[in-house]
């Protein structure tokens, strides 16, 4: 159906070229070389375009100019051919300039066909001034009309499509198995069921094999009752029974020592139960959080970004041109509007002529129209070849950060404890984070190295910071052993705005060095990750502006400053290195702690630090 509609439209212009061999201007006829070029800059078609005006000009031009604008035609067609060969290029302006300036030196030399019909040299420059200024309209013109990929619009489908309602059920079915497991109590006092069962329990082992258990639970004789009752209330608060309750089952029961054993042995076996209950409800409250987690990505992935295609064809033919211009061929493309306000662009291209193109090309192409700063993802290739390849482009953010980092491992250890990781997402978010295995070597290099990976998986997955701390924290504790926890420190920075939220759990203070030299400390807490199923998230935000540095740090930084108060003493540190350069003031940072320690290093030290600048 494209390839129809495309030809009925080469067709068209075709006939168009013939009938504008009929516009005269002062004797001239400065459109059959203006419409040309335009038109012969497409690369369909030409040889349909080239018989039309060859008709319209021997049918409708005096015999005398005929020959003019045959050669002004053939310069044309030469100047479009040469550079496409040489440059896998042509530009616009080069197909006007051949235009306009065969023109005009063939007026010149007019004499050549004809002495008697010589134009003078005024209508000659203005002749081909009109057609230098046509042409490089009506090009613009001529691509949005003969697109051979017309892009397609989506109307979208119904606010609640099939799909969509599919995702928002799937939705409330986690979340309504999350509420079931959450419902679930805990239990940790024996209740009178409880008591009941086990009493039976007991008195089913032994007193039923005894000769005088008639007359001991006999139900007018409620003594039993009591005394039994003494001894399991005695037995879940003490772990054993009190001896007055020893001496009284004594005097009454033959076999008190084996009841007394049966019943710590039953009470036992009880607390062991009720202990994996509890365990178990742990674990189905993980469980939980994790149908938590996965009901908001389905609701995230319902809304949906905008399709712009529809309301931006304009900008979208005007990428296709400017690419066009650039020697490549736009196959497909698509624009959207995310759920955050900025733009993404889906493109798919190859090279016209099969040589390499910078992608910054494209790049230009896609940006101009859309009068935005654009950019690819970080892993497209860095040239376009002949084999079509699919780049996204997003919105540049107003900021781009560096950071560096400055280590030192505790004496007598092989390797750090500590852990660290740079994260830049494609949307626009840096996220920095920062782990202290507690103790030092192997182990604890271990654990923070397992934090710090789950937690940059959670986050590039989608899951919310506050939900991959959770769920981490919860798999910390199922798998972790005793004293096996980590610290966790995440600054999360907003480069479209410089807004950035601080997470914190168990982790030490983070410093922000303002352009103006003020330095501004952040604390915590929280226990680390790990150490229970509850756990408490502290969060803080700021907004960092243009030349503004975040420092994170580990315990080992401040705990041996050997001052009253180090977070006071490190921001007098941070404020009075003067430099601009991260990882160099990370460096001069530990420099500066080293001299309070006095050379020595009592425990891991990391400090990570980041500025933000303006594009």
């Amino acid at each position: 159906m494209d390839m129809k509609r495309t030809g009925w439209k080469q067709l068209a212009l075709s006939v168009a070229g013939a009938f504008v061999c009929r516009i005269s201007v002062m004797g001239c006829y400065p459109l059959v070389p203006a419409f040309f070029a335009a038109v012969y800059l497409e690369e369909q078609g030409r040889w349909l375009l080239s018989v039309g005006m060859l008709a319209g000009m021997a049918a409708f031009l005096p015999i005398s100019v005929i020959a003019k604008y045959a050669m002004s035609l053939l310069v044309i067609t030469i100047a479009v051919r040469m550079s496409e060969w040489v440059e896998k290029r042509c530009y616009a302006v080069v197909a006007a300039i051949a235009a306009s300036g065969g023109t005009l030196a063939l007026s010149v030399f007019g004499g050549i066909f004809d002495i008697r019909n010589r134009v003078t040299m005024a209508a000659a420059v203005f002749e081909a001034l009109f057609i230098f200024g046509f042409t490089i309209l009506a090009a613009r013109g001529a691509h949005l009309f003969l697109e051979e990929k017309e892009p397609v619009f989506h109307t979208g489908r119904p606010k609640e499509g099939y799909q969509e309602q599919r995702l928002r059920n799937y939705a409330k079915s986690f979340e309504g198995l999350s509420k079931t497991f959450l419902s679930m109590e805990r239990r940790t006092d024996m209740d009178a069921e409880d008591m009941g069962q086990i009493q039976q329990e007991i008195t089913g082992r032994i007193c039923s094999g005894c000769d005088t258990c008639a007359v001991c639970w006999e139900p007018a004789n409620d003594t039993m009752y009591r005394l039994f009752g003494r001894l399991t209330e005695s037995l879940w608060k003490n772990g054993e029974a009190d001896e007055e309750t020893k001496q009284e089952l004594e005097r009454r029961c033959h076999y008190a020592a084996h009841v007394e054993w049966e019943a710590a042995a039953v009470f036992e076996q009880a607390r062991a139960n009720k202990a994996w209950y509890n365990r178990l409800l742990e674990n189905r409250e993980v469980i939980a959080q994790q149908l938590d987690a996965m009901a908001f990505i389905m609701q995230d992935c319902v809304h949906e970004a905008k399709l712009l295609d529809q309301e931006e064809k304009r900008k979208i033919s005007e990428i296709r041109y400017r690419a066009r211009e650039h020697g490549i061929a736009i196959e497909e493309i698509h624009l959207y509007r995310k759920n955050d306000g900025h733009i993404q662009a889906f493109v798919t291209a190859r090279s016209r002529w099969g040589n390499s193109i910078a992608m910054k090309e494209l790049t230009k192409a896609v940006a101009l129209p859309l009068d935005l700063n654009m950019k690819p993802h970080k892993d497209t290739k860095t040239f376009i070849g002949k084999d079509l390849m699919e780049v996204v482009f997003e919105e540049m953010p107003l900021f781009h950060a560096v950071h560096g980092v400055a280590r030192m491992v505790k004496d007598g250890a092989k390797v750090s404890g500590d852990n660290f990781s740079c994260l830049e997402k494609e949307d626009g978010e840096l996220v920095l984070s920062l782990s202290d295995g507690m103790g030092f070597g192997a182990r604890a290099c271990k654990e923070s190295e397992l934090v710090v990976d789950l937690l940059e998986r959670f986050i590039e997955a989608g899951f919310t910071k506050d939900t991959a701390i959770r769920m981490l924290n919860s798999a910390m504790v199922i798998h972790g052993e005793d004293d096996n926890y980590s610290t966790v420190d995440i600054s999360s920075v907003n480069l479209y705005t410089g807004e950035t939220s601080f997470y914190k759990i168990g982790a030490s203070a983070t410093f922000i060095r303002h352009r103006d030299g003020g330095v501004e400390c952040l604390l915590s807490t929280s226990l680390p990750v790990g150490v229970s199923f509850e756990i408490e998230i502290e969060q803080a935000k700021k907004r960092l502006c243009d030349g503004d540095f975040l420092v994170m740090i580990t315990d080992g930084v401040l705990e041996y400053l050997h001052t009253e108060k180090p977070e006071e003493t490190m921001e007098g540190i941070i404020s009075d290195i003067k430099t601009n350069h991260p990882a160099l003031l990370a460096k001069k940072i530990l420099d500066k702690v080293m001299d309070y320690t006095g050379g020595e290093v009592r425990d891991d030290m990391t400090v990570l630090a980041a500025a933000i600048w303006e594009n």
